[in-house]
């Protein structure tokens, strides 16, 4: 099933990113194959999430005749994909002239660190780079402490496979108006930037400023912020609203009237070192039965093993096994044309004979 059935989706075969979107655009049920370099192809199968419900074929790009190869199944396709650097593409000879001369209705997807274009376009980088040059990883950060790198979340997944798995959609819709394809430049540093517009909002509403541990999100008030346990462990808490504070001081015991300058930075550190002692008297699996499942707005802060355990995370089916791993399951959620994965990883160039088939490919 899935809203993309039917679909046909190349991916050219790379790092990081653009598998993850991939994974997303297959598990929508998109008929998508992964083009992987006949030279050195894998003769197992890897238990990579990312390697999910693709089928794969192995070709040599220097070879004119797996070139023409690709260019016929670019003929079929709806989309084309990729994450090289600019310029590697044309140097194969498929420029987005020479795949849309093939096929005018193909949709192209570029992601790059950068961009397509710009002084830094070629220049190599990762994650971190990228979000530095947009703010986003200097707003993440305890007072007095360095930035914090949040893993390659923001950058590489946030700011790039979800902004091209979003192009793609928005690009597969308006062809169908238009019968014409376009190319989607996506640059993990616009991505990244966009998800940091709210800030943009709050800085000119004059209730942000870029010092750490200044504000009320960036762990800088008692209401929002990451409280260690008697066990060592930790608990979040997200009581932003009045009334939700109100509850959180009312199961910690303490006077509403005595805390009730919620708002105010300058009772900030105050407030929050009896917190932190209060915290530090209970176990987490304590806080939890007093405090989950309330309007509190409180979760436990478990790694990503005890995640895959917990009750509502097990109520909801988000992780699955597959090729003997545990991951997350198809998200998001379509009530009529249910995601699925189809099969797990398959081995570089094992599906070639199948797919040239499929594809109606000689």
């Amino acid at each position: 099933m899935g809203p993309l059935k039917g679909i046909k989706i190349i991916e050219m075969a790379g790092l990081g990113p653009a598998p993850f979107a991939g994974m997303m655009l297959a598990d929508m049920g998109a008929d998508l194959i992964l083009i992987e370099r006949k030279a050195d192809p894998h003769k197992f199968r890897i238990p990579d999430c990312n390697r999910r419900g693709k089928r794969s074929i192995a070709l040599n790009l220097k070879d004119e005749k797996d070139i023409e190869t690709l260019l016929q199944l670019v003929e079929k396709a709806d989309v084309l994909f990729e994450g090289f650097r600019p310029n590697v593409m044309e140097r194969l000879g498929l420029s987005p002239d020479v795949l849309q001369k093939r096929n005018p209705k193909l949709i192209i997807g570029r992601m790059t660190g950068w961009g397509q274009y710009g002084p830094l376009s070629t220049a190599a980088g990762h994650d971190i780079n990228y979000i530095s040059l947009t703010g986003a990883l200097r707003a993440i950060g305890r007072k007095g402490q360095a930035p914090v790198a949040p893993l390659n979340l923001v950058g590489d997944y946030g700011g790039g496979g979800m902004f091209l798995v979003t192009g793609i959609l928005a690009a597969l819709v308006e062809t169908q108006r238009s019968g014409k394809g376009q190319v989607i430049d996506v640059a993990m540093t616009d991505g990244s930037a966009v998800l940091m517009s709210v800030f943009n909002s709050l800085d000119g509403m004059g209730i942000w400023n870029i010092q750490h541990g200044s504000n009320f999100l960036d762990s800088g008030s008692h209401f929002y912020e990451v409280y260690e346990t008697s066990d060592g462990k930790y608990i979040s808490i997200g009581s932003l609203e009045p009334q939700f504070y109100a509850l959180l001081l009312e199961k910690l015991g303490l006077n509403l009237e005595e805390f009730k300058a919620q708002n105010d930075p300058s009772k900030w550190a105050e407030y929050k070192e009896q917190f932190t002692t209060i915290f530090k008297t209970k176990t987490r699996e304590e806080w939890c039965n007093e405090m989950e499942g309330t309007d509190i707005c409180f979760a436990p802060v478990l790694d990503y093993l005890e995640a895959q355990k917990h009750p509502h995370n097990v109520a909801r089916e988000t992780y699955m096994e597959l090729d003997g791993i545990v991951q997350p399951a198809p998200a998001p959620r379509f009530s009529r044309t249910e995601s699925e994965v189809k099969f797990g990883s398959q081995a570089a160039g094992e599906n070639s004979e199948e797919i040239l088939k499929d594809w109606g490919v000689n």
